[in-house]
């Protein structure tokens, strides 16, 4: 095996990732990262049954929207030929990578499986069984019901005869029977198994297609694996591989069983808590600068004494390591999400950040089809960058630059401590000023508007609120005098002027 750390992640095409899953695989790529190691994906489809098609197109778009660039995957080829035609544009091209060997599909692997499923036959490690599905659920059924704990094993088999040309299962041969198999995984420590508790499991089904113990045992082998980072779902399993390995004769990968993600009811994270996958916290507003921060952060941390919990990737890249990674699960927490999300949306350059809020903006209604509107635009960003935890928070933010308002009630209209007589007069007054300003820019502006409310004995607040109201329609906006700078003098003293009729009626 080479000296070289490489990790994987391996998920099954029949849905969108978890995010959980989508955790798990940012440690893998991380761990590679941090070593100067490769990442890859290998899509486990064996399970041909539960096989869902678009999905393993939507895995892989995954990893292009959270801009984790693989070292090997699935290319136009090997999607074309899935159970359903899954390529796309952004795929990987055709070939091999970074002498990573393919395919990265297991059900384009069968032949390995079965070759390997039959060296362990005709090594002793593995045998021929051909129990039917009714006669298996009643010799379980059997031993439920004498309260025992229903483990096959070779001597419960019905028939030992069995022709290699008929149907039949290829179960791994626990060996020993007894004693403890051990395991040194990274996240959890030394953990013991006891071989009595071990099955004797599955490894190639009677249609040809491996069951996952066999799959990933043969593919991290072959595929030069270093590290192996999983769900700790998986640990009770790890006997298992370990065995296999064993069997083989190969050198065993190091192991890394990483915790659940639990939502903040202690239960673990599903539909109940909120969004699960990647592409709905994309939908959402959400930047994939803050969704790897915040994933690598849910059970991870830099290390004692270090503080630091706001991350570009390549900074997790260099304080990332593995031995960190905590052994008890992790809580998903919005909160800490949409404030992790407004950071990094403050880091975003202005202009990029335009661009990323452009599709938002404009599912919400808002168009910018001419010059000046993608100028005043891009003149808004400033003013909401301080101000929102995610992109949809945006257009509630500014529609009212770029789209007509309905003239607020006249109660609205009327300031704190004022009567409409004063109210009418401070309107008439502010639309007389901006009328006149020599610069129409939020500096000059807000100055003329203070010397105002000095002039007309109110306090600035008094005469910023009922501006605010009749030239935005909304009490909480950007800051004032910035948003009717974008807005331009003629559309603030055309929502003047029908304020200004409204409070004379």
């Amino acid at each position: 095996m080479t000296s070289s750390v490489c990790t994987r992640f391996a998920p099954s095409p029949t849905g969108d990732l978890h995010i959980g899953g989508v955790r798990t695989a940012i440690f893998a790529w991380l761990t590679a990262r941090h070593h100067g190691g490769k990442f890859f994906i290998r899509l486990e489809d064996t399970d041909q049954e539960r096989y869902m098609p678009g999905s393993a197109r939507r895995i892989l778009e995954t990893f292009d929207w959270l801009g984790i660039q693989l070292d090997g995957g699935p290319d136009h080829a090997s999607l074309r030929q899935m159970k359903t035609d899954e390529d796309y544009a952004g795929a990987l091209a055709d070939g091999s990578y970074k002498g990573i060997s393919g395919p990265f599909v297991q059900s384009q692997r069968l032949p390995l499986y079965q070759q390997w499923a039959e060296w362990l036959v005709e090594h002793g490690c593995a045998y021929r069984a051909n129990e039917t599905p009714e006669e298996l659920e009643r010799m379980r059924a059997a031993v439920i019901e004498r309260k025992e704990v229903w483990n096959f094993r070779e001597e419960m088999r019905l028939r030992t005869d069995i022709d290699p040309a008929q149907p039949h299962v290829i179960r791994m041969r626990v060996i020993p029977r007894d004693g403890i198999t051990q395991l040194h995984d990274l996240v959890k420590g030394d953990v013991a198994f006891e071989n009595a508790n071990t099955d004797d499991a599955v490894l190639l089904k009677a249609d040809g297609y491996p069951t996952y113990h066999l799959a990933n045992v043969v593919d991290d082998h072959l595929q030069e694996v270093t590290h192996v980072i999983r769900g700790d779902d998986w640990l009770s399993s790890a006997p298992k591989h370990i065995l296999l390995y064993r069997y083989f004769g190969w050198e065993l990968p190091q192991f890394a069983h990483v915790p659940n993600v639990l939502g903040e009811d202690g239960r673990k994270l599903s539909k109940r808590h909120g969004a699960t996958s990647v592409f709905e916290f994309r939908d959402q507003g959400y930047l994939h600068e803050a969704v790897i921060n915040f994933l690598a952060m849910l059970g991870w941390a830099p290390g004692e004494g270090d503080e630091q919990n706001v991350f570009t990737a390549d900074e997790l890249i260099e304080k990332f390591s593995e031995e960190h990674i905590g052994s008890s699960p992790a809580v998903f927490s919005y909160s800490k999400l949409d404030w992790l999300n407004g950071v990094h949306i403050r880091r975003l350059p202005p202009a990029e950040l335009a661009e990323r809020l452009l599709p938002f903006v404009e599912q919400a209604g808002l168009k910018f089809d001419t010059p000046e509107a993608q100028a005043r635009f891009r003149q808004a960003i400033p003013l909401i960058q301080e101000r929102i935890k995610t992109l949809r928070d945006a257009a509630g933010l500014i529609d009212f630059i770029f789209t007509d308002i309905e003239t607020p009630a006249k109660q609205a209209l009327i300031g704190q401590k004022m009567d409409q007589a004063a109210s009418l007069a401070a309107l008439r007054e502010t639309k007389a000023l901006l009328e006149q300003l020599p610069v129409f820019d939020e500096a000059p502006m807000e100055q003329a508007m203070r010397t105002l409310a000095e002039r007309l004995h109110l306090k600035a607040g008094q005469l910023f609120t009922i501006v605010r109201n009749a030239v935005t329609g909304k009490s909480v906006t950007p800051p004032l005098f910035g948003t009717i700078s974008v807005m331009g003098r003629e559309t603030a003293l055309q929502r003047l002027e029908r304020a200004i009729r409204v409070l004379s009626e």
